[in-house]
């Protein structure tokens, strides 16, 4: 198996010596190729004093100054070292000093320059831990001594040297391809790569999945030994998997498929009954995963190399081959291990009062669709059974008092375009999004309920965990945003010495609806939330506004969910149940009243430590992942939405101003989708962006004023203010790039712009900036060197 130095550096936690045989286990060294590899690395990095060896283990050394971070480079050659740890600086890296790292790489920076007010550290990179550009897009050229090959990301400054046996190279010629690196640069050897696959004349010539799939090198196969490991799993359930397990196969139970795409990957079924008290007594049942991969085997290493299931439109990359789902996943009329959620709530204020988690075994007696579910509870007529008809209406009546309560703790709701989120939770943004779609509905609140439930226990009991974490907004930020909503007519106002709560975020949605800019404040109000993220340090989650939480209910399709449940039967397996042997009582630690009961370290302190270590093994490598994926499908739409208005150029539509800056301002339109296009439901309009450049406004030169967030015209007084609805033209379209060019059109009806504007999407009469691109106060501090 191929592995990283970052991967190989990752197990060395706590100062601990590591053996070698534990090395080669964990990265799954297992013929003489990567054994050599690995054999290689070690004598490396203990050569240039980033391991040390002590009877014939290793041991990381830490050394002051030298940062782990990932480069992050613009078009200019400009390159910045982005550190994992939040509100830390940005190391600014000269060319001379990237020892051959490009955009994306995870390096080693030591710092060469401490940081001033006004200008940024500097450093250089010592070591690159991990290579993010394995494949990419390139237009081949043909030169005297060969093709090469020009990557299409125009922040990777370099050309790659293409292998001569690659085949079709004459054919390639002036057409875009997916390149493989076979080797990075090395001294005066330039990078050398391999065509894949020619993808066509140009970037619109090529399917967008295909585009995607390169760009962010996902995979569509698996290998064969991962083939083959899921093939060999067990076909049937045996007399020992019973073992302590709580059968509850008589219960009527119930699944919902919520993606058709994805309809063999069915992780959480339902039971529903009524106590002797007349309250709800819900099951929740997740596909107990971690009976069938157990850590550090082919099928794990894969799972944790992909870290989750990517969605592409109508096509679903798995995290895990079908071959598991067909043997792990909840599907009808078949026995199947899971781990269940036994929880009573009060029939009439939805509270929760105790319950349970407990290995079990099921047995699904139906899957219904969101359509069947949609058309239930909408008094629809289905074919389905009525004991069924009844469980669904029950279910939906039990998630408006699961909301009620959410909403009242001051858990965020916004209402944004239409979200999919296949894992049915608080998605990328940590926050619940208004959905029409009835069955999504249900399902997040039942999901919230279970993630946070085993989030309460892992920190009652005291026990590790992968945190689903997320910070509150930056005070600057907040008062930054009341500005602006002051300007749009919302008289709001919160203390800036006292740290913002969720309740305080509730209300300002509250009173954003009331507005008749209720869209671009909410776009305002998204802005300052910060990124969801994993940690291994407990912490509260704003959005959903919980003192802790983790993501437990998609084992199939996510990674951490799985190292969960590993967690979860570590505390079933190993937890100490009394303070000690002396002690006759014992404690249920399966059980919700176990939590004030428990005054002594639950697990032994070794296993807890090693624990800890394992998760902290993989919480980067999680997190970046993370943002690959969210990166690729947002590509996706980008691509699709960006195909859509190359068919309306020349259109004209109304829209509101979502963005003001120096170079122009952003508009959003509303635009029917066709029925052929997969970026949205096509009931639904899609909102789409473009940029209308200041270069574009013949009438008068126009001044950049960042507090009140417009531009103002010095003669005619005119304005473009943040939330101010414009008829404008679509002008281009830049597909690739996915940026849209607008122009305002007058009360005639006709495009104002002047003739001698360039429209094109070069850069300095159309720059967008992006996520990706370097803060110009940074780019003004390290001009370019001649």
């Amino acid at each position: 198996m191929e592995f990283s130095i970052a991967t190989l550096l990752a197990n060395f936690t706590d100062d601990k010596l590591v053996a070698r045989k534990l090395l080669e286990k964990k990265l799954g060294c297992e013929d003489e190729v990567s054994l050599q590899k690995l054999h290689i690395a070690l004598e490396i990095l203990e050569k240039i004093g980033v391991l040390v060896k002590e009877r014939g283990k290793y041991r990381r050394v830490t050394e002051e100054g030298l940062i782990e971070a990932k480069l992050r480079c613009s078009s200019k050659g400009f390159c910045f070292a982005i550190q994992d740890v939040e509100g830390s600086e940005d190391i600014y890296i000269r060319e001379s000093h990237l020892s051959n790292a490009w955009n994306g790489d995870r390096v080693l920076v030591r710092v060469l320059k401490e940081g001033s007010r006004r200008r940024s550290p500097e450093g250089e990179v010592k070591l690159i831990l991990e290579r993010s550009n394995h494949t990419l897009l390139a237009r081949i050229k043909q030169v005297e001594s060969g093709f090469r090959a020009v990557p299409l990301d125009d922040r990777l400054l370099f050309e790659l040297k293409l292998q001569q046996n690659s085949p079709s190279l004459e054919q390639a010629i002036d057409h875009l391809a997916h390149v493989e690196v076979l080797r990075y640069p090395l001294a005066q050897y330039p990078p050398l790569g391999r065509v894949v696959q020619i993808l066509g004349s140009d970037a619109e010539a090529a399917a967008d999945i295909d585009l995607v799939t390169c760009k962010h090198d996902l995979s569509r196969t698996f290998p064969e030994s991962v083939q083959e490991a899921a093939s060999k799993l067990p076909k049937k359930l045996l007399k020992a998997d019973l073992k302590n397990r709580l059968d509850l196969r008589p219960l009527l139970t119930l699944s919902i498929i919520g993606n058709s795409n994805d309809s063999t990957m069915i992780e959480n079924a339902f039971t529903l009954d009524k106590t002797s008290e007349e309250h709800w007594q819900l099951g929740f049942h997740i596909a107990d995963l971690s009976h069938f991969i157990q850590p550090d085997e082919a099928l794990d290493r894969e799972a944790l190399k992909r870290g989750r299931s990517v969605y592409l439109g109508e096509l679903v990359l798995s995290m895990l081959p079908e071959g598991v789902a067909e043997r792990c996943a909840l599907l009808p009329k078949s026995d199947r291990l899971a781990i269940s959620f036994l929880i009573t709530i009060d029939s009439k204020s939805g509270q929760v009062g105790e319950w349970e988690v407990q290995p079990s075994v099921v047995k699904v007696d139906a899957s219904v669709s969101e359509e069947q579910v949609e058309a239930i509870l909408t008094n629809k007529s289905t074919k389905i059974s009525s004991s069924l008809v009844e469980m669904v209406q029950q279910l939906d009546s039990l998630a408006h008092l699961l909301k009620q309560v959410r909403s009242s703790r001051g858990c965020l709701q916004l209402n944004l375009p239409p979200n999919q989120n296949p894992y049915y939770d608080e998605g990328a943004m940590g926050c619940v999004m208004v959905n029409d779609l009835p069955v999504h509905s249900l399902l997040t609140e039942f999901v919230l309920l279970v993630n946070q439930l085993i989030a309460t226990h892992f920190n009652a009991l005291g026990i590790p965990a992968i945190w689903r974490v997320q910070g509150a907004p930056d005070a600057e930020d907040v008062q930054e945003m009341l500005k602006l909503a002051i300007n749009l007519g919302v008289e709001l106002s919160l203390d800036p010495e006292t740290d913002v709560q969720p309740l305080d975020y509730q209300q300002l949605t509250r009173v954003f609806a009331e507005s008749a800019s209720e869209q671009v404040l909410t776009y305002l109000l998204q802005d300052t939330l910060k990124p969801a993220t994993y940690s291994t340090t407990k912490g509260p989650h704003f959005g959903l506004s919980l003192p802790e939480y983790v993501h437990f209910t998609a084992p199939l399709r996510r990674y951490p969910d799985l190292l969960m449940q590993r967690v979860f039967y570590t505390l079933l397996e190993h937890g100490r149940d009394r303070r000690t042997t002396r002690v006759k009582e014992r404690v249920n630690l399966r059980h919700s009243n176990s939590h004030g009961e428990i005054n002594w370290n639950v697990l032994p302190p070794e296993l807890q430590q090693e624990l800890q270590s394992d998760l902290t093994r993989v919480i980067i490598q999680l997190n970046d992942r993370e943002k690959e994926v969210q990166e690729a499908e947002a590509d996706l739409a980008g691509l699709q939405r960006a195909s859509l208005m190359k068919q309306r150029i020349g259109e004209v539509f109304t829209g509101v101003i979502t963005g003001v800056q120096s170079y122009g301002f952003f508009v959003e339109i509303e635009v029917s989708p066709t029925v052929s296009n997969s970026v949205s439901n096509p009931r639904v309009p899609l909102r789409v962006e473009g940029l209308v450049h200041v270069s574009s406004l013949k009438d008068d030169w126009y001044e950049y004023r960042a507090r009140q967030q417009a531009l103002f015209g010095r003669k005619n007084r005119a304005s473009y203010r943040l939330g101010d609805r414009v008829a404008v033209q679509v002008k281009s379209v830049d597909y690739y790039r996915q940026q849209i060019d607008l122009v305002t059109v007058g009360s005639d009806g006709l495009p104002v712009f002047s003739k001698d504007v360039n429209l094109s999407n070069g850069e300095d009469t159309n720059p967008y900036l992006s996520h990706e691109d370097i803060d110009p106060d940074d780019l003004d501090a390290y001009p370019d060197e001649e």
